[in-house]
This record gives structure tokens, sequence and C-alpha cells, in this order.
């Protein structure tokens, strides 16, 4: 609910406070007073797009302050929260306009883009007027407004949820043919790698193993021969029989010398069996020395193989084994893909299936409620002077979507036998202005927060169809908030707030200003409305019975 408004040196407002109650409050005046001018500012702080030149002249920026009321379920506090703003029971919004144009806002007290007022408006106010275009009027809008008629938001919800599921198994589906189509395009290339690479069998490391037993077997027929040479050298031919000898010749003549070769001959032995170990190694290396030559051929075509296979493919020897198994797995994939393909099939079925039986749900609770909404805005034209019109809430086949498979179009027909088409089309001025009413009446029932603003919607209509139309307004404010600017009596006197907007001249400037009326204030302005400049009293007899009739 608008609390308060508060604008200053915009257009020709120099400085003008405002608190608004609940209820129907009604703004009348004369014509070019400043009326719209109160619209101008609220848009303006609430971010709508607008004129430019709102800057009183003379003045270096315009302000204009609005403070609402909010319940904590009231939509603004999403707004809010996702913006990063506390949650509040009010919320203060503050807009300047300097003289260059420059915008600067503010809610709560902190800056704020313009993204973030326009969001907040349009869970705070609703405004209305022949020339609506805001919602009511645009077809874009019409199952929006018959959903929230309808009150289907677990079945849309339950929609939603079953075109996501249906949106992720298409794609699952999707992906899957198309990697396999891939797949498929290389299958030969892909059978004949994983055989060559299967047949050799590559093992990590096993490229260096190869190379440095290449080596050692081609270097082996030049080592052997000196291997060989130095064994003779260390065997009973060589070293040994020359230790063996001197042993034998020692130990003859160690008694003779009282102890003096014990030790010499305790290094002999000592130096026999280290040349023991010596031959051992010596042999064990000369039998490795021992190459065939088929082995040496075979060790090379294996190495070559490798090097070969590591170059096809780009990828190092020791990597080949995983190279393997990654084409194994496409295989796998594509020997797995009719399987795969068959049961993603059957998902993204059933995922259609759910949808589909969502969708029909909804469209099932539209098409009920669409007829509530023709009955009840039969029940509200009638009244209104309209009773031969009809309105029709046309729901028609729409591409499949989050929100069901409907399209929806209100329709009027404003004679018996006249052609039905779309209300922005079909409806007079007059006529649309009560259209809309009826309309807004019909959806607005059980909704709060919101306050609705009426421009001029009682333009064109008089008498008892005026009367109809300020009741209405009034039915419509109960337990919210409606502000109607408007030039006919029937309906200003069945406001349960009345202030007049009027125009001085001060020093040659023009200012307009808001006055709030008292009981008998309002018997003149209406009576001012009834007869004109000059008020009969015949007039103030005629405005008190409308007010009388009003309460």
């Amino acid at each position: 609910m608008l609390l308060s408004l508060d604008i200053r040196d915009m257009l020709i407002i120099d400085r003008l406070e405002l608190a608004f109650q609940p209820g129907l409050n009604v703004l009348t005046g004369e014509t070019g007073a400043g009326k719209s001018i109160l619209l101008d500012s609220l848009g303006f702080v609430l971010g709508w797009r607008g004129r430019a030149d709102l800057v009183r002249q003379g003045a270096d920026q315009g302000e204009v302050v609005a403070e609402f009321a909010l319940g904590p379920n009231h939509p603004a506090q999403a707004v809010l929260a996702e913006a990063g703003f506390a949650q509040s029971d009010t919320v203060l919004l503050r807009r300047v306009n300097s003289r260059d144009g420059r915008k600067t806002a503010w809610v709560n007290d902190r800056r704020a883009s313009g993204e973030v007022l326009r969001a907040l408006s349009e869970t705070l106010v609703e405004l209305h007027g022949q020339q609506d275009d805001r919602g009511l009027l645009n077809p874009r809008g019409h199952r929006d407004l018959l959903d929230a008629y309808a009150g289907v938001a677990s079945q849309i919800a339950a929609t939603r949820a079953a075109w996501t599921t249906l949106r992720k198994a298409r794609k699952a589906h999707e992906t899957e043919t198309a990697r396999l189509a891939e797949v498929k395009a290389e299958e030969d290339f892909l059978r004949h790698a994983v055989g060559e690479l299967d047949a050799l069998g590559p093992e990590p490391g096993e490229e260096a193993i190869l190379d440095s037993r290449r080596r050692l077997m081609q270097a082996a027929q030049k080592l052997k021969g000196d291997v060989a040479r130095a064994l003779a050298a260390l065997s009973a031919e060589g070293a040994e029989r020359l230790l063996v000898d001197a042993t034998r010749w020692l130990e003859g003549a160690a008694d003779e010398v009282e102890g003096r070769l014990d030790a010499p001959l305790e290094a002999l032995a000592r130096a026999l069996d280290a040349l023991g170990e010596a031959q051992n190694g010596v042999e064990t290396c000369l039998d490795a020395l021992d190459i065939n030559p088929m082995e040496l051929e075979a060790v090379e075509d294996r190495l070559f193989t490798l090097r070969g296979l590591a170059r096809k493919h780009s990828v190092l020897p020791d990597d080949l084994g995983d190279f393997a198994a990654g084409l194994r797995q496409r295989l796998d994939a594509l020997d797995n893909g009719a399987r795969n393909m068959a049961e993603l099939a059957r998902a993204e079925q059933d995922a259609r299936a759910a949808y589909d039986a969502a969708a029909l749900a909804l469209s099932a609770a539209r098409k009920t409620a669409a007829l509530r909404l023709d009955a009840d805005m039969a029940r509200e034209l009638a009244p209104l002077k309209l009773d031969r019109a009809v309105f029709t809430t046309v729901l028609s086949m729409d591409s499949p979507g989050p929100d069901g498979v409907d399209g929806v179009t209100f329709e009027v027909a404003t004679n018996p036998g006249a052609p039905a088409g779309p209300l922005s089309r079909i409806a007079s001025g007059g006529e649309l202005s009560r259209f809309l009413l009826a309309l807004k009446v019909c959806l607005a029932r059980g909704v709060s927060g919101v306050t609705m603003i009426f421009d001029e919607i009682d333009r064109g209509v008089g008498g008892a169809t005026a009367d109809a139309v300020g009741r209405r307004l009034r039915a419509l404010a109960e337990g919210s908030q409606v502000l109607v600017v408007t030039h006919s009596p029937q309906v200003a006197a069945l406001g349960a707030h009345h202030w007049r907007v009027e125009k001085q001249v001060h020093d040659n400037i023009t200012l307009s200003r808001v006055v709030p009326l008292s009981a008998d204030d309002r018997v003149q302005e209406i009576a001012r409305m009834l007869s004109g400049d000059t008020i009969t009293q015949a007039a103030r007899a005629a405005a008190e019975d409308l007010l009388h009739a009003g309460t």
C-alpha cells in the first residue's frame, strides 16, 4: 500500500506531501490542474520510462520519495532479497532527476538501479487507464492473468518441472545420437587401431627396457671377447693357478720361518675367495652376452613397432596402453549404443508423457477457469451498461513450453451478432474503460498488497453508468488501496478519501498543489464537478445527495 508521496521541484510542483489511506482514494480537479503530474512523478520514482523534462523550471533538480507498506509475504520482499536488501515492513523509494538529465535512485537509503525500481514497481503498483498497455490489453500477458485468476500455481509448477525433465531427456538423447554418429563415422579406424594395439599389447616402461636390451645385444659380440679373455685370465690357467702355486710354496716354507708367513697366507686365502666371486660374476655376464641373433631381431622389431604406433597416434610410447583403452571405450559405446539409445529414447518418451499429462491437466484447469471468468465478466458488465456485450476467454494451441501448450486471448463482441475480436481493437474508448474495470474487478479478487491506480478510467461515461463504475472501484478497494483520477462526480462521491488538485499562480509562477478535502469541501468540489464554475444551490444539493447515496 502506498503510504506517502513526497514531490519536490517536479514540473509545476514545488513541494507536495501526500499521505494516502487504504480504500478508495479519489483525486479531482479541473483539466490542466496537474493530476497527471502526480502520476508522472509516481512513475518516475518507480523507474517507469516517461517524459524527460521533469525538473521544475528554475530548480537544479527534482526529487520524488514514495513509501510503501509491505507485509511479510509481499512479493516485493523477494525482489528486495534478490537485490541484496534486508526484509522490512516498509520500503522507501527515492529518486532524483538533475537538470542535466542524470537520474539517481535509492531504496531504503541505499543506491539502487532503475532495474531494481522497475522490478519493485511490478509488485507495488498497477496503473490502468483507457490506453492501458501494461497488462490487460497486451495479449502476451493474458495467460498469466488467467492463471492468477484460476489459482493454478501448483499445476504450473508441475508443468515446469516436467518441461525441465523433458528438456534434459531430449538433450541427453540428442547428445548421445550425435556422439554415436561421430563414433560410427570412424568405426573402421577404431576397430583397426584397437586390433593393432591389442595385438602388440604395449606396457608402460616397455620402450626403455627394449631400448636398453637392444643396445646391450648390439654390443654383445665385442664385449663377449673381452669378458671371455678376462675369465681366462682369472681361471685355473691364469691368476688362479699362480695364486694356488704361491700358496703351496709359502705353506712349505711356513714352518721354517716361525709364523712370519701366516699373515701373507691368510691374505692369499682371501684373495682366492674374492677371485672365485669374480669368476662367478664374469661367467654370469658371459652367459648373458651369449646372444641369439634371432632374439636381437625380435627385440628390434617390437621396439620399432612400438615407436611406430606411438608416432602414428601422436602419443608417447608409454601412453599407448591408455590410448588403446580410450579407443576401446569408444568402441564399447558404439557396440552398446543400440541399448543406450533405446534407454534414452524411452526416458525421453516417459518425460514427454509426463509433460503431456501435466500440460493437459493445466489446460483443463485453464478451460474451467476461462468459463468462470467469462461468467464473472458477464455479471460485471451488466451493471456497467454493457449487458449486450460478450466477453470471451479464448484458449488456443500454442507451442509447448514450460507454462504448457495454451495461448490465451481476451476477446469481446460489443453487440449481438457482431464479430468478436481482441479487446484493444473492438471496444471504443468508453467501452474499453468499462471492460478493463470489469476485468480488473474479476482478476483482483483475492489479490492484496498492490496499489491500483485508475487514470480517468470513467471517461466517456456518466449517470448510472458512472455510478456503477464508481461502485465497482469501491468494491475493488475493499481490503486494498485504489487511487482514482476522475472527472466524474458519481465516482468522486464514492471515495473514502478525497483530494483536490488545483493550480495557483504566484508572481507569474504557476504551481500545482493537492488539498485533502473535508466533508464540506467535498460537497463544494462535487458541486463544481456537476455545475462548473458557478456552483448553484441545486448543484450543492445534488452533491449532498450523491455523497449520501455513496455512504
